[in-house]
């Protein structure tokens, strides 16, 4: 007897896990998401329930705007440093997934992912940040589902309004007007990569702060900002921001590439995640790789 019901419970608790992990996913509801933006993503609930837990006042920063208010800039800076190869997958980027594969498998435990801004926007709106092998299938398959709904620009849209930036401080417009009192569309190129920077570790980093990751990262982004098509009437104000020598005179040809000054693979010690652990850092930002000159419509 005993040994039937403990049969039926563990197929009883297979069956649940089963649809848990692949159905589930299938069953959330997205269609509205392709004209509307979310109240509240399972990121800020979870901020804030850690926020009352450790008893502190949780204040949500949170002002949606529409891709076409966002500094081209930041958006440019954004796909640069977390995704880009962004126009070019459907939601993963396999190499990436490979490489966190093998880090993956050499530590013993899940502690890359290799995530694309269509998979972050997944956990983002729907998860925990947990990282598990359960997280990590409802991610893929509520990835699969958002690349076919809402298409390239939408998710673009939708993750530089709900990607964390501080504490409390929720997409590009929040984040604008906390660290640099102005709007999303008012940034300038300085102040978008100092935006992009930190985004692997938003409560650690701060954009406005001289430590060397987010300097470093910083000077990188910006470097590839100009390699990539920013306006020459804008190269005034990239050499007031940074060194004299971070760029060269119009005409001269370049006789060091910043871009492959970039870290090679490795863990990052100074970009832990949120939970704590070794984030990806620096060895995420590319070589240079032309992106699209305008955003699709």
């Amino acid at each position: 007897m005993l040994k039937k019901l403990a049969k039926w419970l563990t197929i009883f608790s297979l069956l649940a896990l089963f649809v848990y992990t692949f159905v589930h996913p299938l069953l959330i509801p997205i269609d509205h998401l392709k004209k509307e933006f979310p109240k509240e993503t399972a990121m800020m609930k979870y901020r804030r329930e850690q926020f009352e837990k450790d008893g502190k006042p949780f204040i949500l920063r949170y002002y949606p705007v529409p891709l076409s208010k966002i500094s081209p800039y930041l958006v440019k800076a954004v796909l640069i440093a977390e995704d880009d190869k962004f126009y070019r997958h459907e939601g993963f980027d396999w190499d990436a997934l490979q490489k966190a594969l093998e880090k993956n498998l050499k530590e013993g435990k899940i502690k890359y992912g290799g995530s694309t801004i269509s998979q972050q926007l997944a956990k983002n709106l729907f998860l925990s940040p947990s990282k598990n092998l359960i997280r990590k299938i409802k991610e893929a398959i509520l990835t699969v589902r958002l690349e076919k709904a809402l298409g390239k620009r939408r998710i673009l849209e939708l993750y530089l309004n709900i990607a964390e930036w501080g504490p409390g401080v929720f997409g590009a417009e929040a984040a604008s007007r906390y660290y640099f009192g102005k709007s999303a569309l008012a940034l300038s190129p300085f102040e978008a990569v100092r935006l992009a920077a930190v985004l692997p570790n938003p409560l650690k980093y701060n954009p406005l702060s001289h430590e060397p990751f987010v300097e470093k990262r910083s000077r990188i982004l910006l470097t590839l900002l100009k390699k990539r098509g920013i306006l020459k009437e804008e190269l005034k104000e990239l050499k007031q921001d940074l060194p004299k020598d971070e760029f060269k005179e119009e005409g001269k040809e370049e006789t060091e590439d910043k871009a492959t000054e970039i870290a090679p693979e490795k863990e990052s010690e100074e970009a832990p995640n949120k939970d704590g652990s070794p984030g990806e850092g620096e060895d995420r930002l590319p070589k240079d790789n032309p992106l699209p000159k305008s955003l699709p419509q």
